[in-house]
């Protein structure tokens, strides 16, 4: 199979003035498109071959069943294909999208004590991320846990479901905010799309 960059659901300045529309145009068709075509380059090696036909979960899922010839490149274009995927589909222009409410919303406030607790530490751990990473939330076990990851790595590589995931690279932010990257996670916030969220937390229990 051939990995493809996937549409996006809004146009690119739908999440406007929260995320500009040029670092939307330039992080899916740019950065987006290079992790897909590196992808695509590595899976059509030799050694890649064998795993030609797996969706992109399944190659992080498997990353230690991969070839050290090509393992960094599945590992990072990999990573930066499905982490992208989900990260265009967690946000969204719909207002009614961005209420706060569902299963999800009853998991957190059980877990981290409040939704703004939540948010405090899901930002604490997105502003504290050293250099590109993420900041995530994800299911490990059947409980709920905020991590971060260094560049693209995916938490799918060490059997966690991501659910929501804010990406901290600076091509995600650093035309509209600069060097403010904790401005930009506040913006972001405004942006989630809860209704997303909350189904792929009911998929996942």
């Amino acid at each position: 199979m051939k990995h493809e960059l996937p549409k996006l659901s809004y146009k690119y300045d739908a999440l406007e003035p929260y995320i500009d529309a040029k670092t939307m145009e330039i992080h899916h068709i740019k950065h987006h498109q290079t992790y897909i075509d590196k992808l695509n380059d590595a899976i059509h090696k030799p050694e890649g071959m064998k795993f030609h036909d797996m969706q992109v979960d399944e190659l992080l899922k498997n990353i230690n069943s991969i070839p050290e010839s090509i393992k960094p490149a599945i590992r990072n274009h990999g990573g930066g294909h499905a982490n992208h995927s989900l990260f265009w589909q967690l946000m969204t222009p719909n207002v009614k999208d961005r209420e706060a409410k569902g299963k999800v919303v009853e998991a957190i406030k059980k877990q981290f004590n409040s939704l703004e607790d939540f948010k405090k530490q899901f930002s604490d751990a997105a502003t504290n991320r050293f250099g590109s990473g993420w900041a995530w939330l994800v299911l490990n076990n059947k409980k709920l846990e905020i991590i971060s990851t260094s560049n693209q790595d995916s938490p799918l590589m060490e059997n966690k479901i991501p659910l929501l995931g804010l990406d901290v690279w600076e091509h995600a932010y650093y035309l509209k905010y600069q060097n403010k990257r904790a401005d930009y996670i506040a913006a972001w916030w405004n942006v989630v799309n809860w209704k997303k969220f909350n189904e792929l937390y009911e998929k996942a229990i």
